[in-house]
């Protein structure tokens, strides 16, 4: 009679079964908080800081708490969400992801995002209303663009407006929120806050292009899967300048004539990148990123430090 073998340390099973846990990894949970996303909303926080007119060196601990609300906890929260809901597409094309890994087992990672979100709520209180209630916006959108059922990552029309909303337009709300000791911000800030978030829709249709093959074939609509990558990357290209021409308008009417220069030169730059990008969107995206986007968030800070001469 033949005799089992005793199995292999390689063997697959065995390396599924080395995965299996009752409990989370802690390794694992932090990197469901994604630290490389955080970036976009506490740069737009700090935008939001500086149009405040507030002096940032007299409040530091306000500004530690408010970079850690807008990053680590609701960026991070929502990373957290969007890895919950798509385990079961990560399990196929990012197996080693913390969820589909087994490294956060059973519904551990709903339990994460659950427990995260109250807990954005709980601290953002202690900062006052207007920072609660764009927390409780974010939050919501977060929610929404991962989770059914409206699942808004879904559509690149609704997905990308949610995203923008929240890491720019949000985060540079509650930046100034947190100076103002929790008010609602004036009307100036809340029209540039509006504007680059608008304008944000664009890039997050650029960042789009690295998925374009992936996203046609498990059935997600985004815009370049949609519209192809020529007219894509156009419509990605007015929707990014057309706010910042609305900015220089309105820099120009408050009065802010070097502000609305300074954009105005940052926009011709962008055009000229946009004109380099339009020539192959597919390979030079990636290439836009770091250049344009670079321009168009150095943007942001300039019309922030220009709005503490009229505030």
């Amino acid at each position: 009679m033949a005799h089992a073998h005793p199995p292999s340390p390689s063997d697959p099973v065995l390396a599924v079964a080395r995965t299996e846990r009752n409990l989370p990894e802690p390794r694992a949970m932090l990197e469901l908080l994604k630290p490389i996303t955080w970036f976009p909303p506490m740069w737009a926080f700090m935008c939001g800081a500086v149009s405040s007119g507030e002096s940032l060196a007299d409040k530091p601990l306000l500004l530690i708490a408010g970079v850690l609300l807008v990053g680590p906890l609701v960026c991070g929260g929502s990373q957290i969400v969007n890895d919950w809901f798509d385990r079961h597409v990560d399990a196929i094309n990012e197996p080693h992801r913390p969820i589909p890994s087994g490294r956060v087992p059973g519904s551990w990672g709903l339990y994460y995002a659950i427990a995260w979100s109250l807990l954005c709520l709980a601290f953002s209180a202690l900062l006052g209303t207007w920072v609660v209630a764009a927390t409780a916006v974010g939050l919501a959108l977060a929610w929404a663009y991962s989770a059914p059922p409206f699942r808004l990552k879904l559509n690149g029309w609704y997905g990308n407006a949610a995203v923008g909303i929240s890491y720019e337009g949000l985060a540079w709300v509650t930046g100034t929120a947190v100076l103002l000791g929790g008010a609602m911000p004036p009307a100036e800030v809340l029209w540039l806050a509006c504007l680059y978030s608008l304008g944000a829709h664009g890039i997050m249709t650029l960042n789009d292009f690295k998925s374009i093959d992936g996203d046609r074939q498990i059935g997600i609509r985004s815009l370049p899967a949609m519209l192809g990558a020529e007219r894509a990357a156009k419509l990605a290209c007015v929707v990014m300048a057309l706010p910042q021409v609305a900015v220089i308008a309105l820099h120009l009417h408050w009065g802010l004539t070097w502000a609305a220069i300074g954009v105005g030169i940052s926009l011709l730059l962008q055009f000229a990148a946009m004109a380099r990008l339009l020539r192959d969107p597919l390979g030079l995206a990636p290439w836009y990123n770091g250049t344009g986007v670079t321009l168009y968030v150095l943007g942001m800070m300039l019309s922030a430090v220009a709005l503490r001469g009229v505030l």
